[in-house]
This record gives structure tokens, sequence and C-alpha cells, in this order.
């Protein structure tokens, strides 16, 4: 088993122990805000940029640009984006005097936390681990796992969340298949790909349709240019 840092599970969240949805979850922020200090591991969905472009009502290119680094990751091929801390501080660039200030619109890592999430791709089912955080409270009542995934709004987003990795799954393996950064053609793929994933979205319409349009359209032509 690898060392895992106090406080956490580790990379590995098949160390943490996993809740069922009735489970008691004895964890309640405390508003401190030391989940939003020197965090470099926040990795954005789509949904995730939509809805921090549509709080700050600017499109998700630019949100991206100002506020993430872009890349290709290794494994599965697909673009991703990363929300890069502040220079200055090296905590979140939304972190504003102790508070989040987008925390309507906070990414699902955020929401989460301390829960890492797990999806099915086959099924769609979901699981929720939990490590020992090194802030919070208890929460002072009985409370279930499911209670504090619906006080966080992440029980809305479910089904989004759950198409969101299905969908990226798919791409990942037709990406893989076509032979990843060795096809000539991968990186017109790729930039394709980040279109319909994050960036072609209408602010004024909702996100899912969307993206259900984007991604009908990207996948004949994906084939296409992978050949």
């Amino acid at each position: 088993m690898s060392a895992v840092e106090p406080g956490r599970c580790g990379e590995n969240w098949a160390d943490c122990p996993t809740l069922a949805p009735q489970d008691s979850f004895d964890f309640a922020c405390a508003g401190c805000g030391d989940c939003c200090r020197k965090r470099r591991d926040l990795v954005l969905s789509g949904y995730d940029l939509y809805r921090i472009a549509r709080r700050l009502w600017l499109s998700p290119r630019i949100v991206a640009s100002a506020f993430c680094k872009s890349y290709v990751a290794e494994v599965s091929c697909l673009p991703a984006l990363r929300l890069t801390p502040d220079p200055k501080t090296g905590n979140c660039r939304f972190f504003e005097g102790s508070a989040c200030a987008i925390h309507a619109a906070r990414p699902l890592a955020c929401a989460l936390y301390p829960l890492g999430q797990s999806i099915d791709t086959v099924t769609a089912k979901m699981e929720y681990y939990v490590q020992t955080p090194l802030c919070g409270a208890r929460a002072g009542e009985s409370r279930t796992l499911q209670s504090y995934l619906d006080d966080a709004a992440i029980t809305d987003r479910a089904g989004v969340d759950a198409r969101w990795a299905i969908v990226c799954t798919q791409i990942s393996r037709r990406l893989q298949a076509a032979g990843g950064a060795a096809n000539p053609h991968f990186s017109a793929a790729v930039k394709r790909v980040e279109r319909a994933l994050y960036f072609d979205y209408d602010l004024g319409d909702e996100f899912y349709p969307q993206f259900q349009q984007n991604i009908e359209i990207l996948l004949p032509l994906l084939d296409k240019i992978l050949k």
C-alpha cells in the first residue's frame, strides 16, 4: 500500500472506505477555506467550466484561458483543463476573503470535499469514497451521505456527471484505438474534441442539450478525422 498523506487517502481511492447513501457521514464545512489553499489538482469537466463561465458571464474559452491550464492527458489522450492557482498566494483564484467567490458554481471536486467519486461508465453507478479531512467540523446530528450530497447540490447534477464520464470514456477509446498521439491527425482530433467538450456552448441555453448535440456531431466526425 502506498504512503498516505495525513488527512487524505492518497491518490488511490481504493484505500478509502466507501459509503452507501444511507450511511452516516458526520462532517460539516467549518468555513475555514483550507480546502481552497495550495490546491493544484482541480481538474474541470465541461459542465464545471460552463457553470463557472455562466456565473462570471464570460465565454467558456475566455474562462479557460484566464484561469486554467490546458493539456492532453497521457493515458486517456483526452484534452483536459486544470484550474491554476493564484501565482502570488498559491491559492485558488476564486478564493477571496476566506470564501469562494463562485460558491454556487464551484467545481464538482470542491462540492464533493472530502469525498471522492467514481462512476461506472457501463452502468453509470456512482460510488463515494471518504477521506479523513484535516478541516471541517462534526455535523453534530445524525446525517447520511445522501443528505450531504443533496445539500451540496451534487445529486442535482449526477446525471450530467455520469453522462460526461461515459462520453469521455467512449472518446478516449476512439483516440487510443487510432494510435493516440502517434496518429498523424491526433492534434486536429484533440482540438475538435476540446471544442465539443468544453467550448461550443451558448450560456443562454442549458448545458446538457448542447452537450448531447455536440457529441452527436463529434463522434462521426472524429472517425473521419482519425482515418
